[in-house]
């Protein structure tokens, strides 16, 4: 945008004297008071005539124009919720103010400069916006109306960014000349459709967990039957489902006692296995995007001399001496146990990974997802440093398929702290989130599938 936002405000401040000011604390879980749902021009914003600060005319005052008072006590809705309208305004521009003033000053307030940059804050205002309104999602059922309205305005706020990032790309007119155009960045213009897509579908699913027939009741409880909708308690049947201890604060699906229906359960599946492509396609997206970024030199810093070193003898033997190298046995010989131990490994191979690719041809930064494909498909190359990197590339990508809650690894945390790129950071952000939702809706429904299977068996 080529207007000038702070000296149009400096404009409309001096014509303008605002003769009161609304402070509005800054509340991400308040959607009414939100400003980010729409998104807008910088200059038409400070541009916009004020309702509260007009100033009135002497001719304006005349008799002709004075509103009767027989008419005063008839309209006092109207002027009551016009006084509301403008009173929510004030509220939302006050707060976009704010949200924009954090944004240019790194959240540092000081205005000293010190702040983080642009990228870094958008992500972190992404992940944040996520856990204010998923964070306390903790069961199949339906989005509250204020948490949906606030997920979809602050989101289409974040994606705005993105219309004015653009590539600039040459166009012949004939004649020998050609000119120059712009037009949305490539993976901008692939990636955040699909996202918004993803998105959609994802809330599609949740929405349609209205009337169930399951329920919920919290772990420790003195009933498993209580609050089942009003059910009769003896057509119910108590089921604790095998869950990891740090999940212990997951409430516990029950079922009735003869099970599920089929029509139930082939829903239950049909849903998940939609939710399962929409993590497999998130993951997707947010590696290729996290590929793409650049490495960090304080991360290369770190990075020991030999990626044998950082792997250990055992694992740097299978890669290097296998004829054909199989990443799925290498896991069972490895007997990872706990999700700590596959993220140590991952960490370790990933450092080897990027020390075999410099090793390659001086590599000090990412390399392109085709590339990389091309690895993982084979066709490296003969060089021993090659075929280290495309298979300790193909192990990566089995842990990750095998622990899908894996956490990020250094380099992945690394590379989101140092980015500078605004674009990549929503499509990096916004993916990781969608697929952290995905991943729990399928959990989620494997719990509820595990209990009815269990009452079956029982029965049976």
């Amino acid at each position: 945008m080529e207007s000038s936002p702070s000296s149009d405000q400096n404009e409309v401040s001096a014509s303008e004297t605002p003769t009161s000011s609304v402070s509005s604390p800054y509340r991400r879980t308040y959607s009414d008071i939100s400003g980010l749902s729409h998104r807008f021009d910088v200059q038409s914003f400070y541009n916009r005539p004020s309702n509260t600060n007009a100033v009135v005319h002497e001719e304006d005052l005349s008799e002709d124009a004075v509103e009767p008072k027989d008419n005063v006590d008839g309209d006092g809705e109207d002027h009551d919720r016009d006084s509301d309208v403008d009173s929510a305004e004030d509220a939302e521009l006050e707060m976009m103010r704010e949200r924009f003033a954090k944004l240019l000053l790194g959240e540092d307030m000081s205005g000293s400069g010190k702040g983080v940059c642009t990228a870094v804050t958008v992500s972190n205002s992404i992940t944040n916006l996520y856990a204010t309104v998923f964070g306390q999602s903790l069961r199949l059922q339906p989005l509250s109306t204020e948490k949906k309205d606030l997920w979809k305005r602050e989101m289409n706020c974040f994606m705005s960014i993105c219309d004015y990032i653009v590539e600039v790309v040459p166009r012949s007119l004939g004649n020998n000349v050609e000119i120059t155009e712009t037009k949305l960045r490539s993976d901008i213009l692939m990636n955040l459709p699909a996202l918004r897509k993803l998105d959609n579908m994802l809330m599609d699913i949740l929405d349609g967990f209205t009337e169930n027939e399951f329920w919920y009741v919290e772990r420790g409880s003195s009933s498993m039957n209580s609050n089942n909708g009003g059910r009769d308690s003896g057509s119910f049947r108590k089921v604790v489902v095998q869950r990891k201890d740090e999940k212990w604060w997951l409430p516990v699906p029950c079922v009735p006692a003869e099970g599920l229906s089929e029509n139930e359960r082939k829903n239950l599946r049909h849903k998940r296995d939609c939710a399962n492509q929409i993590h497999k396609a998130a993951l997707a997206i947010n590696d290729s995007t996290l590929n793409d970024m650049d490495i960090p030199d304080s991360y290369l810093t770190t990075l020991p001399k030999s990626g044998k070193a950082s792997v250990g003898d055992v694992i740097y033997k299978q890669l290097c001496t296998a004829e054909k190298f199989y990443p799925d046995q290498l896991l069972d010989i490895l007997k990872i146990s706990s999700e700590h131990e596959a993220l140590e490994l991952a960490d370790k191979v990933e450092a080897s990974l990027v020390t075999w690719r410099r090793k390659t041809g001086g590599l000090a930064h990412s390399k392109s997802s085709w590339d990389m494909m091309k690895d993982m498909g084979g066709d490296a190359g003969n060089d021993k440093n090659h075929i280290l990197a495309a298979r300790a590339r193909s192990l990566l990508f089995c842990l990750k398929q095998r622990f899908p809650e894996l956490s990020q690894t250094s380099l992945d945390i690394c590379k989101i702290q140092y980015n500078r790129d605004v674009g990549k950071a929503v499509l990096e952000s916004y993916s990781r989130v969608l697929e952290g939702l995905a991943y729990n809706v399928v959990s989620w429904i494997d719990d509820v599938l595990y209990v009815d299977r269990t009452v079956r068996n029982r029965d049976d």
